[in-house]
């Protein structure tokens, strides 16, 4: 078992900007989410975990190992997959998983190539192994980026925003292929997409400008919404006033007109139907904003 603990983590950039403030997190082997709007400090916790910039203050331990006094405790056994994965121009599939498994330390190449095929099957690419990655779709660079980060039979992987741009059918793909991964080892999907995170993973954290809110169950955090959720479909001219009167979480267009889910212990009036509570809800009751969420993130 495996263990990733984060304690008291803040980071500030030169420019004065702070992405993290005093973050502590407890991840075991599994599928753990991080959900946040862009700016919450998501990226800036992936990159920090990835020993790819260096805390303010406070500490990450790997299996008891403090990983800013020795990085290589945690990049000898990391997979990272960021927002933005770049590659070589001109070079094939197996080509560039060859120059990634020797930069890895996989130097026997009976054994690398054996990892690589199997990974290049695992992800649905052996067929294209020989094109190369910058000609391939969204969706294929980001299996492809799975494919690397796999390589090395890492104990941690990291995805940044992986099923962004992705149809629906390639994402759907992707998250599979991430499920079946992160049943033995860390895996830390960091995302927006409120339904990935529920759909997949069994902890989870919600970020708002560089604070840990709330972190816990997907399930068992919905499940504080019980009863509280409610519904009503008004005119786009009374929603000011609606926001006045009520705790709007969130608004949705529905054929022209505005939804809104207002958040009280019981009924805001006999127009309102009762809602079975969702992870988007819960997300939008607790994020601080100035202005209710449009649903939509």
């Amino acid at each position: 078992m495996n263990l990733l603990e984060i304690k008291h983590l803040s980071k500030t950039y030169p420019n004065g900007t702070t992405a993290l403030n005093d973050v502590s997190l407890t991840i075991n082997n599994g599928m753990f989410g991080l959900l946040g709007a862009n700016g919450a400090g998501k990226s800036s916790l992936m990159r920090t975990i990835a020993t790819l910039q260096s805390p303010s203050s406070g500490t990450i331990f790997f299996n008891g190992e403090d990983i800013h006094d020795n990085p290589d405790i945690v990049r000898k056994v990391l997979g990272y997959l960021p927002q933005e994965f770049g590659v070589y121009p001109k070079s094939s599939a197996i080509e560039l998983l060859h120059h990634i498994g020797v930069m890895k330390g996989l130097l026997d190449k009976e054994k690398r190539s054996r990892q690589i095929e199997n990974l290049l099957h695992q992800t649905n690419l052996w067929e294209h192994r020989k094109k190369y990655v910058d000609t391939y779709s969204g969706g294929m660079r980001q299996r492809f980026g799975i494919a690397q980060a796999l390589l090395g039979d890492p104990q941690i992987i990291i995805v940044d925003e992986p099923t962004a741009g992705l149809d629906p059918e390639e994402r759907h793909r992707f998250l599979n292929l991430l499920s079946r991964i992160g049943e033995n080892i860390i895996v830390i999907l960091s995302t927006h997409i409120v339904a990935d995170i529920y759909n997949l993973c069994s902890n989870m954290a919600v970020l708002d400008r560089g604070q840990l809110v709330v972190h816990g169950s997907p399930a068992a955090l919905v499940e504080t919404l019980e009863g509280k959720i409610w519904r009503k479909t008004i005119s786009a001219d009374d929603l000011l006033q609606y926001r006045k009167d009520h705790e709007v979480i969130s608004t949705r267009l529905t054929a022209g007109k505005t939804q809104i889910h207002v958040k009280t212990d019981s009924s805001p009036g006999t127009d309102f139907d009762p809602v079975t509570p969702t992870l988007e809800d819960y997300y939008f009751s607790i994020v601080s904003n100035s202005e209710p969420q449009t649903v939509g993130l």
